[in-house]
Protein backbone atom coordinates (compact mmCIF):
# COMPACT_ATOMS: atom_id res chain seq x y z
CA UNK A 1 0.00 0.00 0.00
CA UNK A 2 1.39 3.42 -0.96
CA UNK A 3 0.97 6.73 0.74
CA UNK A 4 1.10 10.04 -0.81
CA UNK A 5 2.08 13.80 1.09
CA UNK A 6 -1.59 14.95 1.92
CA UNK A 7 -3.11 17.94 -0.40
CA UNK A 8 -2.97 20.37 3.07
CA UNK A 9 0.28 20.10 2.39
CA UNK A 10 2.69 23.53 0.78
CA UNK A 11 5.00 22.83 -1.99
CA UNK A 12 8.44 24.80 -1.23
CA UNK A 13 10.11 23.39 -4.43
CA UNK A 14 11.39 20.41 -6.00
CA UNK A 15 13.44 19.70 -3.54
CA UNK A 16 10.86 18.89 -0.20
CA UNK A 17 7.68 19.91 1.48
CA UNK A 18 6.84 22.23 4.79
CA UNK A 19 3.45 21.29 6.08
CA UNK A 20 1.30 24.36 7.55
CA UNK A 21 1.30 22.34 10.56
CA UNK A 22 4.62 22.47 10.77
CA UNK A 23 4.92 26.02 10.02
CA UNK A 24 2.80 27.06 13.18
CA UNK A 25 4.37 24.89 15.84
CA UNK A 26 7.32 26.97 14.30
CA UNK A 27 5.41 29.78 15.18
CA UNK A 28 4.69 28.59 18.55
CA UNK A 29 8.39 28.57 19.05
CA UNK A 30 9.94 32.44 17.64
CA UNK A 31 6.17 33.94 19.11
CA UNK A 32 2.84 34.73 17.98
CA UNK A 33 3.96 38.37 17.40
CA UNK A 34 4.93 37.76 14.03
CA UNK A 35 2.57 37.98 11.81
CA UNK A 36 0.60 34.69 9.76
CA UNK A 37 1.47 35.81 6.80
CA UNK A 38 4.76 35.68 7.24
CA UNK A 39 4.76 31.96 8.13
CA UNK A 40 3.86 31.08 4.32
CA UNK A 41 5.52 30.03 1.89
CA UNK A 42 8.73 31.43 0.90
CA UNK A 43 8.76 34.19 3.24
CA UNK A 44 8.83 31.59 6.23
CA UNK A 45 11.69 29.63 4.98
CA UNK A 46 13.74 32.82 4.33
CA UNK A 47 12.34 33.82 7.90
CA UNK A 48 13.96 30.56 9.41
CA UNK A 49 16.97 30.06 7.43
CA UNK A 50 15.66 27.96 4.89
CA UNK A 51 15.06 28.10 1.19
CA UNK A 52 13.88 26.32 -1.78
CA UNK A 53 16.81 24.28 -2.15
CA UNK A 54 16.77 23.77 2.06
CA UNK A 55 13.15 23.55 2.62
CA UNK A 56 14.07 22.57 6.32
CA UNK A 57 16.21 25.06 7.29
CA UNK A 58 20.15 24.63 9.25
CA UNK A 59 17.88 25.88 12.21
CA UNK A 60 15.05 23.46 12.55
CA UNK A 61 16.89 20.12 12.92
CA UNK A 62 19.62 18.47 14.12
CA UNK A 63 21.31 16.78 11.67
CA UNK A 64 22.39 13.06 12.71
CA UNK A 65 25.26 12.91 9.61
CA UNK A 66 27.09 14.78 7.36
CA UNK A 67 23.97 15.97 4.50
CA UNK A 68 26.79 14.75 2.43
CA UNK A 69 25.14 14.77 -1.37
CA UNK A 70 21.62 14.25 -3.03
CA UNK A 71 20.91 11.54 -5.40
CA UNK A 72 21.50 13.11 -8.70
CA UNK A 73 18.69 12.80 -11.61
CA UNK A 74 14.89 12.51 -11.08
CA UNK A 75 14.25 11.49 -7.95
CA UNK A 76 14.69 7.97 -6.88
CA UNK A 77 11.89 5.69 -6.08
CA UNK A 78 12.26 3.13 -3.52
CA UNK A 79 9.86 1.06 -1.00
CA UNK A 80 10.11 0.82 2.47
CA UNK A 81 8.34 -2.05 4.25
CA UNK A 82 7.32 -0.95 7.82
CA UNK A 83 4.15 -1.94 9.99
CA UNK A 84 2.12 0.94 10.69
CA UNK A 85 0.64 -0.56 14.12
CA UNK A 86 4.32 0.16 15.66
CA UNK A 87 5.05 3.57 16.78
CA UNK A 88 8.80 2.46 16.70
CA UNK A 89 8.53 2.77 12.73
CA UNK A 90 7.40 6.58 13.12
CA UNK A 91 10.89 8.26 11.36
CA UNK A 92 9.70 6.72 8.65
CA UNK A 93 6.48 8.60 8.05
CA UNK A 94 8.01 11.79 9.76
CA UNK A 95 10.99 11.42 6.95
CA UNK A 96 8.08 11.61 3.59
CA UNK A 97 5.92 14.42 5.45
CA UNK A 98 8.21 16.53 6.80
CA UNK A 99 10.67 16.70 3.45
CA UNK A 100 13.78 14.40 4.40
CA UNK A 101 13.41 11.88 1.69
CA UNK A 102 12.44 14.84 -0.67
CA UNK A 103 15.95 16.36 0.76
CA UNK A 104 17.81 13.65 -0.47
CA UNK A 105 15.82 13.28 -3.96
CA UNK A 106 14.37 9.94 -3.15
CA UNK A 107 10.47 9.41 -3.77
CA UNK A 108 9.52 6.33 -0.86
CA UNK A 109 6.55 4.42 -0.96
CA UNK A 110 5.54 2.49 1.91
CA UNK A 111 4.51 -1.31 2.23
CA UNK A 112 2.52 -1.89 5.34
CA UNK A 113 3.29 -5.40 6.52
CA UNK A 114 0.79 -5.92 9.38
CA UNK A 115 2.37 -9.20 10.87
CA UNK A 116 5.47 -10.48 12.09
CA UNK A 117 8.30 -8.39 11.78
CA UNK A 118 10.15 -11.22 10.01
CA UNK A 119 7.61 -10.66 6.95
CA UNK A 120 9.67 -7.34 6.73
CA UNK A 121 12.92 -8.61 6.56
CA UNK A 122 11.50 -11.56 4.17
CA UNK A 123 10.20 -8.79 2.06
CA UNK A 124 13.40 -6.91 1.86
CA UNK A 125 15.58 -9.91 1.07
CA UNK A 126 13.75 -11.24 -1.60
CA UNK A 127 13.78 -8.08 -3.29
CA UNK A 128 10.06 -6.93 -2.73
CA UNK A 129 11.27 -3.78 -0.91
CA UNK A 130 14.45 -1.97 -1.00
CA UNK A 131 14.57 -1.51 3.21
CA UNK A 132 12.75 -1.79 6.37
CA UNK A 133 12.40 -0.83 10.06
CA UNK A 134 12.93 -3.77 12.48
CA UNK A 135 13.46 -4.42 15.56
CA UNK A 136 16.75 -5.84 16.72
CA UNK A 137 15.90 -8.79 19.07
CA UNK A 138 13.71 -9.67 16.35
CA UNK A 139 16.14 -9.81 12.94
CA UNK A 140 19.26 -10.78 14.30
CA UNK A 141 18.39 -14.98 14.39
CA UNK A 142 17.28 -14.58 11.10
CA UNK A 143 20.04 -12.80 9.90
CA UNK A 144 22.24 -15.75 11.06
CA UNK A 145 20.80 -17.62 8.16
CA UNK A 146 21.79 -15.71 5.65
CA UNK A 147 19.59 -13.08 4.22
CA UNK A 148 20.96 -11.02 1.79
CA UNK A 149 20.38 -7.95 4.22
CA UNK A 150 23.07 -5.43 5.35
CA UNK A 151 21.85 -3.10 8.46
CA UNK A 152 23.07 0.12 7.86
CA UNK A 153 21.83 2.37 10.57
CA UNK A 154 20.12 1.84 14.64
CA UNK A 155 17.02 3.95 14.82
CA UNK A 156 15.91 4.85 18.19
CA UNK A 157 16.01 2.40 21.24
CA UNK A 158 13.18 2.18 23.91
CA UNK A 159 9.80 0.55 23.32
CA UNK A 160 9.56 -2.66 24.70
CA UNK A 161 7.92 -3.47 28.34
CA UNK A 162 7.00 -5.84 30.55
CA UNK A 163 4.24 -5.48 33.28
CA UNK A 164 2.89 -7.15 36.26
CA UNK A 165 0.00 -7.93 37.55
CA UNK A 166 -0.64 -5.98 40.34
CA UNK A 167 -3.38 -8.46 42.20
CA UNK A 168 -0.30 -11.15 41.78
CA UNK A 169 2.45 -8.74 43.50
CA UNK A 170 4.58 -8.85 40.28
CA UNK A 171 7.02 -5.86 40.89
CA UNK A 172 10.63 -7.18 40.02
CA UNK A 173 12.03 -9.58 37.83
CA UNK A 174 12.29 -12.28 40.87
CA UNK A 175 8.82 -12.40 41.75
CA UNK A 176 8.38 -14.01 38.38
CA UNK A 177 9.89 -17.11 39.15
CA UNK A 178 8.11 -19.94 38.22
CA UNK A 179 4.90 -17.83 37.34
CA UNK A 180 3.83 -17.11 33.87
CA UNK A 181 4.31 -14.81 30.96
CA UNK A 182 2.13 -14.03 28.25
CA UNK A 183 3.61 -12.97 25.02
CA UNK A 184 2.36 -12.55 21.50
CA UNK A 185 4.65 -15.07 20.03
CA UNK A 186 7.28 -17.26 20.97
CA UNK A 187 10.34 -15.23 19.12
CA UNK A 188 9.05 -12.05 19.59
CA UNK A 189 11.38 -8.97 20.75
CA UNK A 190 9.80 -8.43 23.63
CA UNK A 191 10.49 -12.35 24.58
CA UNK A 192 14.09 -12.41 24.13
CA UNK A 193 14.40 -9.44 25.89
CA UNK A 194 12.76 -10.53 29.23
CA UNK A 195 14.60 -13.63 28.76
CA UNK A 196 18.35 -12.28 28.53
CA UNK A 197 17.17 -9.77 31.64
CA UNK A 198 15.85 -13.05 33.37
CA UNK A 199 19.53 -14.73 32.97
CA UNK A 200 21.29 -11.87 34.14
CA UNK A 201 19.40 -12.03 36.90
CA UNK A 202 19.91 -16.08 37.74
CA UNK A 203 16.71 -16.84 36.62
CA UNK A 204 16.43 -19.48 33.40
CA UNK A 205 13.84 -17.98 31.21
CA UNK A 206 13.18 -21.47 29.46
CA UNK A 207 12.72 -23.74 33.17
CA UNK A 208 11.70 -20.95 35.63
CA UNK A 209 9.09 -19.58 33.35
CA UNK A 210 6.16 -20.52 31.49
CA UNK A 211 5.75 -18.27 28.22
CA UNK A 212 2.08 -18.18 27.35
CA UNK A 213 1.05 -17.09 23.90
CA UNK A 214 -1.67 -14.75 22.68
CA UNK A 215 -2.71 -12.54 20.02
CA UNK A 216 -1.59 -9.05 21.18
CA UNK A 217 -4.51 -7.45 21.55
CA UNK A 218 -6.31 -9.91 24.33
CA UNK A 219 -2.81 -10.16 26.53
CA UNK A 220 -3.99 -7.61 29.12
CA UNK A 221 -7.38 -9.92 29.62
CA UNK A 222 -5.67 -12.84 29.55
CA UNK A 223 -3.75 -10.88 32.97
CA UNK A 224 -7.45 -10.45 34.51
CA UNK A 225 -8.22 -13.44 33.97
CA UNK A 226 -5.42 -15.11 36.09
CA UNK A 227 -3.93 -17.29 33.23
CA UNK A 228 -0.60 -15.23 33.09
CA UNK A 229 1.08 -13.36 35.98
CA UNK A 230 2.87 -10.82 33.23
CA UNK A 231 2.90 -9.47 30.02
CA UNK A 232 5.64 -8.51 27.59
CA UNK A 233 5.44 -6.51 24.23
CA UNK A 234 6.01 -3.47 22.94
CA UNK A 235 4.58 0.41 22.28
CA UNK A 236 2.29 1.73 21.72
CA UNK A 237 -0.01 -1.54 23.34
CA UNK A 238 2.16 -1.58 26.34
CA UNK A 239 2.02 1.73 27.21
CA UNK A 240 -1.39 2.47 26.80
CA UNK A 241 -2.43 -0.93 29.15
CA UNK A 242 -0.25 0.46 31.70
CA UNK A 243 -2.28 3.45 31.86
CA UNK A 244 -5.02 1.19 33.08
CA UNK A 245 -3.94 1.09 36.43
CA UNK A 246 -3.93 -2.76 37.04
CA UNK A 247 -0.18 -3.92 35.60
CA UNK A 248 3.13 -2.56 36.98
CA UNK A 249 6.48 -2.06 34.79
CA UNK A 250 8.29 -4.30 36.38
CA UNK A 251 11.07 -3.91 33.18
CA UNK A 252 11.53 -1.98 29.96
CA UNK A 253 14.36 -1.33 27.36
CA UNK A 254 14.35 2.33 28.69
CA UNK A 255 16.90 1.79 31.85
CA UNK A 256 20.52 0.38 33.08
CA UNK A 257 22.50 -0.74 30.14
CA UNK A 258 19.33 -0.65 27.49
CA UNK A 259 19.07 2.11 27.47
CA UNK A 260 22.03 3.11 25.61
CA UNK A 261 21.11 0.35 22.84
CA UNK A 262 19.12 0.91 19.43
CA UNK A 263 16.13 -1.58 19.27
CA UNK A 264 14.97 -0.80 16.37
CA UNK A 265 17.37 -0.96 12.94
CA UNK A 266 17.38 0.33 9.06
CA UNK A 267 17.95 -2.67 6.73
CA UNK A 268 18.45 -2.32 3.19
CA UNK A 269 18.94 -4.83 0.16
CA UNK A 270 22.12 -5.83 0.03
CA UNK A 271 22.32 -5.68 -4.10
CA UNK A 272 21.20 -2.16 -3.38
CA UNK A 273 23.49 -1.13 -0.78
CA UNK A 274 26.59 -3.06 -3.20
CA UNK A 275 25.34 -1.49 -6.96
CA UNK A 276 24.10 2.15 -5.28
CA UNK A 277 25.55 3.42 -2.20
CA UNK A 278 24.60 6.58 -2.23
CA UNK A 279 20.94 5.58 -2.85
CA UNK A 280 21.77 3.59 0.31
CA UNK A 281 23.49 6.47 2.35
CA UNK A 282 20.83 9.12 1.33
CA UNK A 283 18.27 6.35 2.65
CA UNK A 284 19.72 6.43 5.84
CA UNK A 285 20.62 9.97 6.16
CA UNK A 286 16.74 10.51 5.64
CA UNK A 287 15.42 8.61 8.41
CA UNK A 288 18.56 9.24 10.97
CA UNK A 289 17.60 13.08 10.42
CA UNK A 290 13.74 12.52 10.70
CA UNK A 291 14.72 10.39 14.33
CA UNK A 292 16.58 13.38 15.43
CA UNK A 293 13.51 15.48 13.85
CA UNK A 294 10.92 13.12 15.98
CA UNK A 295 13.22 13.37 19.44
CA UNK A 296 13.38 17.38 19.55
CA UNK A 297 8.93 17.53 18.13
CA UNK A 298 7.56 14.25 19.83
CA UNK A 299 4.07 16.29 19.60
CA UNK A 300 4.43 17.05 15.50
CA UNK A 301 5.92 13.04 14.71
CA UNK A 302 2.78 11.97 16.93
CA UNK A 303 0.51 13.69 15.05
CA UNK A 304 1.87 12.41 11.36
CA UNK A 305 2.01 8.83 12.94
CA UNK A 306 -1.22 8.72 13.81
CA UNK A 307 -2.41 10.34 10.11
CA UNK A 308 -0.59 7.03 8.79
CA UNK A 309 -2.99 5.06 11.70
CA UNK A 310 -1.04 4.66 14.86
CA UNK A 311 -3.38 4.33 17.41
CA UNK A 312 -3.73 6.22 20.86
CA UNK A 313 -4.23 9.94 21.81
CA UNK A 314 -1.70 12.23 20.43
CA UNK A 315 -0.95 13.10 23.79
CA UNK A 316 0.02 9.48 24.89
CA UNK A 317 1.65 8.97 20.94
CA UNK A 318 3.94 11.96 22.01
CA UNK A 319 4.78 11.14 25.72
CA UNK A 320 5.87 7.66 23.82
CA UNK A 321 8.22 9.32 21.41
CA UNK A 322 9.21 11.62 23.86
CA UNK A 323 10.89 8.75 26.13
CA UNK A 324 12.07 6.55 23.13
CA UNK A 325 15.44 7.70 22.56
CA UNK A 326 15.07 8.72 18.74
CA UNK A 327 18.64 10.85 19.41
CA UNK A 328 20.13 7.67 19.69
CA UNK A 329 21.16 6.20 16.21
CA UNK A 330 24.18 4.62 16.10
CA UNK A 331 26.25 3.61 12.66
CA UNK A 332 29.17 1.91 11.50
CA UNK A 333 31.70 0.56 14.30
CA UNK A 334 28.93 1.76 17.49
CA UNK A 335 26.09 -0.10 15.46
CA UNK A 336 28.61 -3.04 15.25
CA UNK A 337 29.34 -3.65 18.70
CA UNK A 338 25.37 -2.89 19.73
CA UNK A 339 24.95 -5.81 17.62
CA UNK A 340 27.54 -7.80 18.94
CA UNK A 341 26.76 -7.51 22.25
CA UNK A 342 23.19 -8.63 21.52
CA UNK A 343 24.10 -11.58 19.60
CA UNK A 344 26.19 -12.61 22.98
CA UNK A 345 23.23 -12.14 24.98
CA UNK A 346 21.30 -14.06 22.27
CA UNK A 347 23.51 -16.89 22.47
CA UNK A 348 22.74 -16.80 26.44
CA UNK A 349 19.27 -18.16 25.88
CA UNK A 350 19.82 -20.05 22.98
CA UNK A 351 18.13 -18.46 20.60
CA UNK A 352 21.50 -18.16 18.57
CA UNK A 353 24.09 -20.63 17.88
CA UNK A 354 26.61 -21.12 20.66
CA UNK A 355 29.37 -20.88 18.08
CA UNK A 356 29.06 -17.85 16.28
CA UNK A 357 31.18 -15.18 16.46
CA UNK A 358 29.72 -12.18 17.57
CA UNK A 359 32.35 -9.47 16.54
CA UNK A 360 32.56 -10.89 13.01
CA UNK A 361 28.32 -11.69 12.66
CA UNK A 362 28.21 -7.50 13.53
CA UNK A 363 30.85 -7.08 10.71
CA UNK A 364 29.12 -9.52 8.18
CA UNK A 365 25.22 -7.91 8.76
CA UNK A 366 26.50 -3.81 9.13
CA UNK A 367 27.66 -1.82 6.15
CA UNK A 368 28.47 1.58 6.93
CA UNK A 369 27.11 3.53 3.83
CA UNK A 370 27.50 7.09 5.55
CA UNK A 371 32.07 6.84 5.26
Amino acid sequence: MAFRMPKSATHVGAQGWLSRRSLLAVAGVFGTSAPLAMLEGAHALTLFGASPSDPLGDGLICRAAATGESVGGPPRRLTLAWNAASICTTAAPVAKERGFFAKHNLDVDFINYGGSTDQLLEAIATGKADAGIGMALRWLKPLEQGFDVRITAGVHGGCIRLLGSKSAKITTLESLRGKAVGISDQASPAKNFVSIALMKKGIDPIKDIEWRQYPAEVLPLAVSKGEVNAIADNDPRTYLWLKGGDLNEVLTNLVGEFRERTCCLLAIRGSLVREERAVAAALTRSILDAGDFVSRNPADAAAVYASYGGRGPLDDLAAMLRSHTHHHHPVGAALKKEISIYADELKLVHVMKPGVDSAKFAERIVADVLT
